[in-house]
């Protein structure tokens, strides 16, 4: 086994071990990085962010689960205070509850709203989509002309999820990528587009290359 294809797998056995566990215990998984050294030192959100972040998942998971229990599965992912809601609903009166229950958690300035409405998912399904988002994971570390870490990854039914601080180039590049990933069926990109100056100013210290730095964190 080569080393490429190792990372991939020990990576989507580490996100379907949590997955399983979550899905297991709650119908609401939240999304999202753990916050540690070296994801801090590359993702081009500030330290306040990433905490707060943290926080509005917290928050949105435990109002959704105050307000509509357990007939919802929802993932809440909040990456510089735009929060993306995927999973599924019995209805749409239930779609728009949720929104509005996150719209009202504190610091939220955006939500992209994908909550399907249909039955839950399955355990297969959701393990099958930690995969995916493995393999992208994957992808973009493998891919030398992008910053891995730059980006958050997450797939629900097939569809993949784009998330990040991102010059154009850099969105149009992981999107590439992403579409040419073995059971990736849809792309959704959720970027704010930085200038490439902006990304100058955001990159590592001059002498860490590309390759180091885009080593993957957990969860990233």
């Amino acid at each position: 086994m080569n080393i490429a294809m190792k990372r991939i797998v020990l990576a989507a056995l580490a996100a379907a071990s949590v997955a399983g566990t979550l899905s297991a215990c709650v119908p609401l998984i939240m999304g999202g990085a753990v916050v540690g050294g070296s994801l801090v030192a590359t993702d081009r959100r500030t330290s306040g962010a990433q905490l707060e972040d943290q926080g509005i998942e917290l928050r949105a998971v435990n109002r959704i689960q105050e307000n509509l229990g357990d007939r919802v599965h929802v993932n809440v992912t909040s990456y510089n205070r735009q929060v993306l809601l995927t999973g599924e609903v019995p209805t749409e009166q239930d779609k728009q509850l949720v929104e509005q229950v996150v719209s009202k958690v504190e610091n939220v300035r955006a939500i992209v709203n994908e909550l399907g409405v249909m039955g839950n998912s399955t355990l297969t399904q959701r393990s099958s989509d930690s995969l995916v988002s493995a393999k992208v994971k994957a992808s973009l570390v493998d891919a030398k002309d992008l910053y891995a870490n730059a980006f958050k990854v997450v797939t629900e039914r097939g569809t993949t999820y784009l998330l990040g601080r991102v010059t154009q180039r850099e969105a149009d590049r992981a999107a590439e990528i992403t579409r040419s990933v073995n059971g990736v069926q849809r792309v959704v990109r959720i970027f704010e587009i930085i200038s490439e100056d902006e990304l100058q100013r955001l990159l590592p210290q001059p002498g860490t290359p590309p390759a180091a730095a885009s080593k993957p964190a957990n969860g990233g």
